[in-house]
């Protein structure tokens, strides 16, 4: 083994480590942005994977040298049921950080949530929430969705909290009571031609080694008797391995947020002009019968999973283009 004559870059990122797996199926998203309006709005919505389409389209970003003409485009198809609204979560803030003050619950919420827990009704909560606000800092909509709505056999639902910006925390508050119990549909929380940040756990490939996993040189053939395995871990002293080390471990299966997806089509808007499902529908998902959504390019995860969508945080345009939408190939 002789010593490197020049210097090599390091092989793969070390952004998101540990690259350990994810704890659950379900994606949490830990941020949510401020918006500059009037009228309070929920932030965020949950679909499902279904599959991948093309999308003719023309592009109408200014100053790019394709401005103006015909744009072929890859297009994830998320199914996107209505969530309902199941509670209010307020919360208040002190040195310690952010922490719940009241939960309120909904008396008709769906049967199936009594899958993951049940509650005894009580009366008078919304008013006894009503007067912490004055204490509350920030308030969330407790929302469920129902894999079974979008033809997917899993009976138990999701259960998460969904943001609640604009106007001041007594709009908010009148907003999510005029919800209570109620039944939301992804038309009432984006608009078609917006962007939505996207988050999902993302295809599970196992155990993988170094070269896969980090993308390391292989060796050559007459340097050992291992090809695949790293050439050193380090040196004699200290005895000890770092962690930027590439090693073997965990690939996929990890949380991840891409950023800035647009919507294309809207089953609300779109559904009566183009054929959404291919002939014998989608491989291992079947047919779209409900509402969905058509976002610009690819989603994390693999077909059925849940897909969280949130109103973007970055690159925030000031005015929002309806696309214009040529063809669809399924």
């Amino acid at each position: 083994m002789g010593h490197r004559k020049h210097s090599q870059p390091r092989r793969g990122s070390l952004a998101y480590l540990p690259r350990g797996r994810a704890k659950s199926m379900e994606p949490r998203i830990r941020t949510w942005p401020d918006i500059v309006s009037e009228q309070p709005k929920l932030l965020g919505y949950a679909g499902f994977k279904v599959g991948c389409i093309q999308i003719v389209s023309i592009d109408d970003r200014e100053k790019t040298p394709n401005h103006g003409k015909q744009l072929v485009s890859l297009g994830t198809v998320v199914a996107t049921p209505p969530i309902s609204v199941i509670g209010i979560r307020g919360y208040y803030e002190d040195i310690d950080g952010a922490h719940a003050l009241f939960d309120v619950y909904s008396n008709d919420m769906p049967k199936e949530v009594s899958r993951l827990f049940t509650l005894k009704p009580k009366e008078g909560t919304l008013e006894r929430a009503e007067k912490m606000l004055n204490r509350t800092s920030e308030l969330y909509a407790i929302v469920a969705v129902l894999p079974n709505n979008a033809g997917i056999s899993q009976k138990k639902p999701y259960v998460f909290e969904v943001a609640v910006k604009g106007g001041d925390l007594k709009k908010q508050f009148d907003f999510l009571k005029s919800l209570f119990g109620k039944q939301v549909k992804v038309e009432e929380v984006f608009e078609l031609g917006s962007s939505v940040d996207v988050a999902s756990i993302t295809k599970g490939k196992g155990w993988e080694g170094p070269i896969t996993r980090w993308g390391v040189k292989k060796k050559q053939h007459k340097s050992r008797k291992s090809v695949r395995a790293l050439g050193t871990l380090g040196p004699i002293s200290p005895s000890s391995i770092m962690y930027t080390v590439p090693r073997a471990g965990q690939r996929g299966f990890h949380q991840r947020v891409e950023y800035n997806k647009r919507i294309m089509i809207m089953s609300n808007t779109d559904k009566d002009d183009f054929k959404i499902n291919p002939t014998g529908g989608y491989k291992h998902y079947g047919f779209v019968n409900g509402d969905f959504v058509v976002l610009k390019g690819s989603v994390p995860g693999t077909y059925r999973r849940l897909v969280k969508l949130r109103t973007q945080v970055r690159n925030v345009p000031n005015k929002v283009l309806k696309p214009n939408i040529l063809e669809i190939v399924v």
